[in-house]
């Protein structure tokens, strides 16, 4: 199903650091602590992108350090105060993840204060004029049945020494840090000023993206809830498509360089026909591009539901050159290009098609979590606390072969995941559209 950018692992690079020893025996009393000898085998298909071996050699076995409660503690819980950030776009389950966070930091070790940082990491820096959240179990006892984060978010690099100097004088001992991969780009940095200053500080990544392309993290908390939500105006293009004499709906989702929505909600509806994804390129004219294809399904079919993600077909765009904040590139409109093509492509003969365009982009990452992201992001929250209470730092929390786990930080911001369209998963999306394999005139 994925690719990742980086596939070869050695034992070291799975390691997790640890501010000091953990000597105070953990308040909790009741469950099980993790032992020091379990752990999660990584299991990765070193496949190249043909889908050819790389190597026949068996590889060295990698594992990962699994999350949870250890028998011992780094910090004492009486003295420790925790501060939470969440930064870059909003994301379902964002509310969740906070919340799990201050309830497990209170209830179960009994920590004094959770400080909430308003609109990123500019929280941090005083010229911003944000005021710092006490975050308690009374105000965040709801903030879950909400979309968005109620403390805000933001884009944009600010000095890691001047957030670590935030932190002294904030006299935080656990930083949680809910972001994409630059937010963990960033979290490593502030690792190294903290050793740097010698300081006891862990920092704690929970990974964030909407278009689930965060290395390792399997998946993306809010991705589920994503998915659904797209279905839904996926849906609403296939009615307006069948409801019209040669109908088309074309719906464009959210996925700047990996198409996991796209893909993900094509196989939950079914009645997409045309999967548009930044890892398949494609060309729009030709005997065998994508236009030759959508008049087949029209002329045999009379409808079509075509869905985009929003990083497909950008070879075939003039780059705009301007950036976001977080220094991404902005994105030329595909959508708009298909629209005016497929449109064209009709009146020239003769034939006047009635395409509808839907957007659902912000409804989908803005929405509140649904049941199995509010499960996945409560699980993130605890194992989060359990880990920074043990003064490990610089690693994120995720789940790998069904275990919750923590891996590196530095693991995690080497590239990022995208669909193997070799793999049997992106097979199963051409075979549910319909749609050739290949829509390249070479």
């Amino acid at each position: 199903m994925t690719t990742y950018q980086d596939e070869k692992i050695a034992p070291k690079d799975t390691e997790v650091m640890t501010i000091g020893p953990a000597k105070i025996n953990n308040p909790i009393n009741f469950g099980r602590f993790v032992e020091d000898d379990e752990a999660v085998l990584v299991n990765i298909s070193r496949r190249n992108v043909d889908g050819s071996s790389r190597s026949k050699k068996t590889p060295d076995h990698v594992y990962f350090e699994p999350a949870g409660p250890r028998d011992k503690i780094y910090y004492d819980a009486s003295k420790t105060k925790c501060a939470v950030v969440t930064c870059g776009g909003l994301c379902p389950g964002l509310n969740d993840v906070i919340r799990a966070i201050v309830m497990t930091a209170h209830h179960e070790y009994k920590v004094t204060t959770v400080f909430g940082i308003q609109y990123g990491l500019a929280g941090f820096i005083p010229e911003q004029g944000y005021d710092v959240i006490e975050l308690t179990p009374e105000y965040v006892s709801s903030i879950h049945e909400f979309g968005g984060t109620v403390l805000g978010s933001s884009r944009g690099p600010q000095e890691p020494e001047a957030i670590v100097d935030a932190l002294e004088r904030l006299n935080v001992g656990i930083l949680f840090m809910i972001g994409g991969d630059g937010t963990m780009r960033a979290a490593s940095k502030i690792v190294t000023e903290i050793g740097k200053r010698e300081l006891s500080i862990s920092v704690v990544g929970l990974p964030k993206t909407i278009d689930n392309d965060i290395n390792y993290a399997s998946p993306s908390f809010g991705f589920d809830t994503s998915v659904e939500t797209a279905a839904m105006a996926i849906k609403g293009a296939h009615v307006e498509a069948t409801g019209a004499p040669w109908g088309i709906g074309l719906v464009k989702v959210m996925g700047r360089e990996a198409g996991y929505i796209a893909a993900q909600s094509a196989l939950s509806c079914q009645e997409v026909n045309f999967c548009l994804i930044p890892e398949e390129p494609f060309d729009i004219h030709g005997e065998n591009g994508f236009l030759a294809a959508l008049d087949k399904r029209m002329k045999r079919s009379g409808n079509a539901v075509i869905v985009v993600a929003e990083g497909a077909g950008q070879e075939l765009l003039e780059k705009t050159q301007r950036k976001d904040a977080s220094g991404n590139i902005k994105l030329s409109d595909i959508a708009a290009l298909l629209k005016q093509e497929i449109l064209a492509h009709f009146k020239d003969q003769g034939i006047e098609a009635t395409l509808k365009y839907i957007d659902p982009s912000y409804i989908i990452r803005s929405v509140p979590a649904n049941a199995n992201d509010r499960i996945y992001c409560s699980f993130l929250g605890i194992n989060a606390v359990h880990a920074g209470m043990t003064g490990r730092t610089g690693l994120v929390i995720s789940r790998w072969n069904g275990r919750y786990v923590h891996i590196p930080i530095e693991l995690v911001t080497r590239g990022k995941k995208r669909i193997n369209t070799h793999s049997n998963y992106w097979r199963a999306v051409l075979e549910s559209t319909g749609q050739p394999g290949s829509m390249k005139n070479e």
